[in-house]
């Protein structure tokens, strides 16, 4: 979740977009850097780290210029370094670009691009952007622009300048954010409006397949076309603290309503064109290697290993292998027996959690293979693993994990089927079919989040609960944990996940008058059973609020409540049920009055033993 910055006007404009920079820092950055107009040429300054060490660099000499652009980087292609942070320059050096988001034809566009003598510099995939605007460049800066544009596929949020015409700031989105601030005699640029509050609370807020021509004395916008839009004015009324959560009131709300992107962003790039398999080649393993696996071991800690769990339900099922999943801080002291052929893929976050960095270590001191599955590019699991699938979810600030989560999930579904294509377990139709579904799973999230006054209902009655007991079979088992999790770490009720089959050798017990019990039912070939173990429950007076498919309507004769969550193949079925369990532990946690983002005694990253 990169940070972009922009200024044109009469003051000095370097301080200008390094305060601007500050106040993105909230969103996590590896790199940062501003560039402007000096002496007819471009000035880049950039630095990998904080933006201390950006400023230290700057300090060296005072800057005149009154217009430029800068960012704050979070690596997805390419480690944190000083070249591959922004801004990124083309060969002459007279285009600069900052860019958030993710070019998923760049491969394409770069080999081009060096047919036609382009020298690159980076590993990134913003770097095309300046040299096709190069390319295009004609003495019309916006037409080159959109002509750039018009190559790319993927999401963007771009903020150009350049030495030929040293007036003006282009700027132009689809699927990331751009805010255009307004002022008198200068205007500003941001991705998010926390950088621009301090000098105006006037904005435009850009939509997909706009471009702004953004001048010190005014600002126009229009579609990519060229036809003119009135923009309506935006007055911002947050203060600093709530603008940074992009007017949610805490971090977690924001990170569960970002997860339609985040799901879009990880499979980008990542299904062939017509959508008949998955491009993966960044786990680095031959044909040969694959056919030859034996057997998988996925290894993971809270939330991860939830999401893990998912992953050998998909593997075993689409792969036909077998896969143990394991609590790293387990794994790493066990009396390991990994024979030739067997596959250690780790899922961190952060990809720093101590437990599974040392479990990794292990796994590859006795010569397993590792594919890692994490968040951060050049973290040390990135850098140790054979292989990494990163997810694209941007940096997550609140402690309790969500679109992490559901990112990971769907990286673990681009696993499995990549595997299964390579070693012909499952018919090409059906992989088809589950792409096809994968491809829906953004706008069906977006759904679910834009329905969500039953889970406040019910969390006005969790609030006051004791205990909650979860229940599933099959997959929703484990998403029942991750939803168990949720609501114990962030609201402190006890809260646990049963398997739904086992109720009856020990949990039914447990059960008495007006127990919550939150019931998952969202694969039909358990259905049946399940509306059974529901019956069974409900039989002792539990007060059951289940979470059912769309289409399976019989749930209702045995729950107190339910909520139907938008119908999907059943493998996918997790990504969609766990986010209202998500928003059931916010608003349960919101009523009863704790920190929602800083759960007590827990940390985001868990970097020691």
């Amino acid at each position: 979740m990169c940070g972009i910055v922009g200024y044109i006007g009469y003051r000095e404009a370097v301080p200008l977009l390094v305060e601007s920079l500050e106040k993105l820092e909230y969103r996590g950055y590896d790199s940062a850097g501003v560039v402007f107009p000096e002496e007819n040429r471009l000035n880049f300054i950039k630095k990998t780290g904080k933006l201390a060490a950006l400023k230290e660099k700057l300090a060296v000499q005072s800057y005149q210029a009154k217009m430029g652009i800068g960012h704050t980087r979070w690596a997805t292609h390419g480690k944190p370094s000083d070249n591959n942070a922004h801004p990124h320059t083309d060969c002459t050096g007279c285009f600069a670009v900052v860019h958030n988001g993710i070019i998923e034809n760049y491969l394409t566009l770069r080999e081009w691009l060096q047919s036609q003598g382009h020298t690159f510099h980076s590993q990134t995939d913003t770097e095309v952007l300046p040299h096709l605007i190069e390319h295009f460049y004609q003495g019309d800066l916006i037409a080159a622009v959109l002509n750039t544009v018009s190559k790319l596929e993927g999401s963007f949020a771009m903020a150009v300048i350049s030495s030929h015409e040293p007036d003006r700031v282009v700027a132009v989105r689809q699927d990331s954010p751009l805010v255009v601030g307004l002022g008198e005699g200068e205007n500003f640029l941001a991705s998010d409006i926390p950088a621009i509050l301090k000098h105006t609370r006037k904005a435009y807020i850009l939509n997909d397949g706009e471009i702004a021509l953004i001048q010190s004395g005014e600002v126009k916008v229009s579609d990519w076309q060229l036809n003119v839009i009135n923009k309506e004015v935006m007055e911002i009324k947050w203060e600093a603290e709530q603008a940074e959560k992009g007017g949610y009131d805490h971090f977690m709300l924001k990170e569960i309503n970002e997860q339609p992107k985040a799901l879009h962003d990880t499979l980008g790039g990542r299904i062939a064109a017509d959508g008949s398999g998955v491009i993966l080649d960044e786990i680095k393993m031959t044909p040969e290697e694959i056919k030859d696996l034996k057997k998988i071991y996925i290894v993971a800690c809270g939330t991860a290993y939830h999401a893990g769990l998912v992953g050998k339900y998909i593997i075993e099922k689409l792969v036909h292998l077998p896969v143990e999943v394991d609590i790293a801080s387990e794994f790493r002291y066990r009396h390991l027996v990994i024979d030739p052929g067997s596959l250690v893929v780790v899922i961190s976050q952060s990809g720093e959690t101590a437990d599974t960095l040392a479990a990794m270590r292990e796994a590859k001191r006795l010569r397993a293979k590792v594919i890692a599955v994490t968040n951060v590019v050049g973290s040390s699991v990135s850098r140790e693993a054979d292989g990494v699938i990163y997810t694209w979810a941007g940096p997550e600030i609140a402690v309790a994990s969500t679109k992490a989560y559901t990112t990971q999930l769907e990286a673990m579904y681009l696993f499995a089927l990549y595997l299964a294509e390579q070693r012909g377990t499952v018919e090409p139709g059906e992989i088809r079919k589950i792409i096809l579904e994968m491809k829906k799973l953004a706008a069906k999230s977006q759904t679910i989040l834009e329905n969500t006054v039953e889970i406040r209902d019910f969390a006005r009655e969790f609030a006051g609960c004791k205990d909650v007991f979860f229940i599933g079979r099959g997959l929703d088992y484990s998403v029942a944990m991750e939803g168990s999790l949720k609501l114990k770490e962030i609201s402190y009720i006890h809260a646990e996940a049963y398997a739904a089959g086992e109720l009856k050798h020990g949990t039914l017990a447990l059960i008495e008058e007006q127990m919550p019990v939150v019931a998952l039912a969202t694969q039909e070939n358990l259905f049946d059973k399940m509306v059974s173990n529901i019956q069974e429950v409900n039989a002792r007076g539990a007060n059951v609020i289940a979470f059912a498919m769309e289409g399976l309507k019989d749930v209702e004769k045995v729950a107190d409540k339910v909520i139907y969550i938008p119908k999907t193949h059943p493998v996918l079925a997790p990504v969609l049920t766990v986010i209202p369990l998500q928003l059931l532990a916010y608003h349960t946690a919101v009523e009863r009055g704790c920190d929602v983002d800083k759960p007590r005694n827990l940390a985001k990253s868990v970097t020691v033993e």
